[in-house]
């Protein structure tokens, strides 16, 4: 009999289909209060085979005879230099939870962008009966580059295809068919084949001179922060829009505010900031040009999260009892920080 261990939301239907399982016990545990300092009970952290959780146990080291974690984000840095490879313990994250609502952010900030949504919007809480040009543009045709085609570029890709834009796609190893991870069904483009040119890192600036937009869509690490920088902005034509739902300082902070400023790019759409939350008086908030959210393009808030995330533990439960390869699987470089 394996034991699962669940330290996080639950959603009941599911909860109900992995208990009617032969040979799975499952165990639930209510408080989730301190989800970052908490403990498996002592009689009972010996017998755990699996968990779902957003952070590993403070008894981790007790927990004998544990093969696997199913953790409920995207990042991994609270498992990474735990010991987790050397101890035959594999982990799982919950890449592809989030695909959706960011991809639908990102087409909406598009958009917006293109159409002057805050300029409208200040026209009407002024009264102001404006019918210009701008606000009258269109995305169709535009060309999106996306830098890093991951699950959210994937999903953003076919959006904007479907829209009639152009995709452009930088990416370190070029774009290949994606198996291993979670996909919500029906969208993103798990064979590669949606973009109309794919850019090497030796192409980087071929690939912004040619761009209406860029998004930002890739992990944010020592080889990413500050990757887009001064001459990358420069690179970028007049017109271009510039969207950042991955991580703030991937993007130099210093760098965007001299673009916005000197009018290097046509403005941008952040979800992901410097500061959390970012203090009222930075200078970013007064662009009329930049559209501001508080990281909410994808998060635990949304309606969908619980049901994606069980379906994400119910899939890698099957596979984990049936002897198959699990999704969303973390190398052991990565555990170990690499």
């Amino acid at each position: 009999m394996k034991h699962l261990y669940v330290h996080d939301v639950v959603d009941p239907q599911a909860l109900g289909r992995l208990r009617a399982l032969p040979g799975l016990r499952v165990t639930v545990e209510e408080n989730l209060d301190e989800q970052e300092t908490w403990s498996l009970p002592g009689e009972m952290a010996g017998g755990v085979h699996a968990l779902l959780t957003s952070y590993a146990p403070a008894n981790l080291r007790a927990m004998t005879a544990l093969e696997w974690i199913q953790i409920s984000s995207v990042g991994y840095t609270q498992l990474v230099g735990l010991g987790l490879p050397d101890a035959g313990v594999r982990a799982c994250n919950a890449r592809g939870i989030f695909d959706v609502p960011i991809a639908e952010w990102n087409v909406s900030m598009m958009v917006n962008l293109a159409r002057d949504l805050r300029g409208m919007i200040r026209n009407q809480e002024a009264g102001v009966w404006d019918r210009a040009a701008r606000y009258q543009q269109e995305v169709r045709g535009a060309v999106v580059g996306i830098w890093g085609y991951g699950g959210i570029g994937r999903e953003t890709a076919r959006l904007c295809k479907a829209m009639g834009m152009r995709v452009h796609v930088l990416s370190r190893a070029g774009v290949q068919p994606r198996a291993g991870v979670y996909c919500v069904p029906g969208t993103g483009d798990p064979e590669g084949l949606l973009p109309d040119r794919v850019f090497l890192p030796e192409e980087r600036e071929a690939f912004l001179r040619g761009l209406d937009i860029l998004l930002i869509s890739m992990p944010l690490t020592d080889q990413t922060r500050g990757i887009v920088g001064e001459a990358e902005l420069r690179a970028l034509p007049e017109r271009a829009f510039v969207l950042n739902p991955a991580r703030g300082p991937i993007v130099n902070e210093a760098a965007l505010l001299r673009a916005l400023r000197e009018g290097w790019i046509a403005g941008a759409a952040l979800d992901t900031h410097y500061i959390y939350p970012m203090p009222p008086d930075h200078p970013l908030w007064s662009f009329p040009n930049v559209i501001m959210t508080p990281h909410i393009s994808g998060s635990t808030l949304s309606p969908h999260f619980k049901g994606r995330l069980w379906d994400i533990l119910a899939a890698n439960v099957d596979r984990w009892l049936s002897g198959r390869p699990l999704l969303n699987e973390l190398a052991p470089a990565q555990l170990r920080g690499g």
